[in-house]
């Protein structure tokens, strides 16, 4: 899928599926899938924050109970200008995808694409584990 179509379902999410009664603050993601499929997903916060969780990790949560576990890319897009994913979400996007591309996008015009390995170098992943991803 070309970029801007991604951004504009990440667009979609934030303005439709956020539910941030608290803060305020939506983001909408889409995350494409290396066959192809896509999955989107706004944040959901909970008044104590804790259990809140980030429009990514929705969205590839949604593509991984479907039984997908390779992320091609995922566009990213917040209320302020070049909303980046968070830590939590970084180490879930590398758990799904080794170097993706990440989107970090304001408009379908403007946006900017990263590789993971740029947002979180050295990262650890299932490899590094006994066994690694095989046994998993």
């Amino acid at each position: 899928m070309e970029n801007r179509e991604l951004i504009k379902l990440a667009i979609n999410a934030k303005n439709n599926s956020s539910y941030t009664p608290y803060s305020s603050y939506k983001v909408g993601a889409a995350v494409e899938m290396e066959d192809g499929s896509v999955y989107t997903g706004g944040n959901i916060e909970i008044v104590s924050y804790s259990p809140t969780n980030c429009a990514e990790r929705t969205a590839i949560f949604k593509a991984v109970s479907e039984g997908k576990r390779n992320i091609k890319k995922i566009a990213v897009v917040g209320d302020k200008e070049n909303t980046f994913p968070c830590g939590v979400c970084r180490q879930v996007i590398r758990e799904f995808g080794e170097n993706p591309d990440i989107i970090v996008a304001n408009s379908p015009e403007d946006y900017s694409v990263y590789k993971l390995e740029e947002l979180l170098p050295h990262s650890f992943g299932p490899e590094y584990l006994i066994g690694g991803k095989d046994e998993i």
